[in-house]
């Protein structure tokens, strides 16, 4: 008998099945709406935020514009309440200079833990249902 291929299941901050980021965007390292990631995500998108336009200028004035669209890239442009996956090092950033955007944990891939702390994460954290 050949042993059935298991699929990793991917994990959340928390421990928990990771769950999903946003359903009407888009994001995430495979474009799936998941901050799922592997070993080719070089910048680690796995940090569900909620965009703020405080963040959005921040990101801009550090070289990533998140809220112009790029329609070659099939990317509608990000605005105030938008959810994405970003990168932990991105938020990272943004929390050491006062504006880091809050986050969905049960949908922040676990090794966001690697760049950033769960407690910082938790201090910004959306109440989730």
């Amino acid at each position: 008998m050949i042993a059935p291929i298991e699929q990793k299941v991917s994990k959340n901050v928390l421990g928990e099945p990771l769950q999903p980021c946003c359903t009407q965007l888009n994001t995430g390292w495979f474009r799936n709406g998941s901050c799922e990631t592997d070993s080719n995500d070089g910048g680690r998108h796995v940090i569900c935020a909620q965009m703020t336009d405080e963040f959005l200028a921040f990101s801009k004035s550090m070289g990533n514009d998140l809220s112009t669209p790029m329609p070659e890239y099939n990317f509608p442009g990000l605005k105030d309440g938008d959810c994405w996956c970003l990168c932990a090092g991105r938020w990272q950033e943004a929390f050491e200079a006062g504006v880091p955007p809050r986050v969905k944990l049960s949908a922040c891939e676990e090794s966001a833990l690697e760049v950033v702390s769960l407690p910082d994460l938790k201090a910004h954290q959306i109440k989730e249902d």
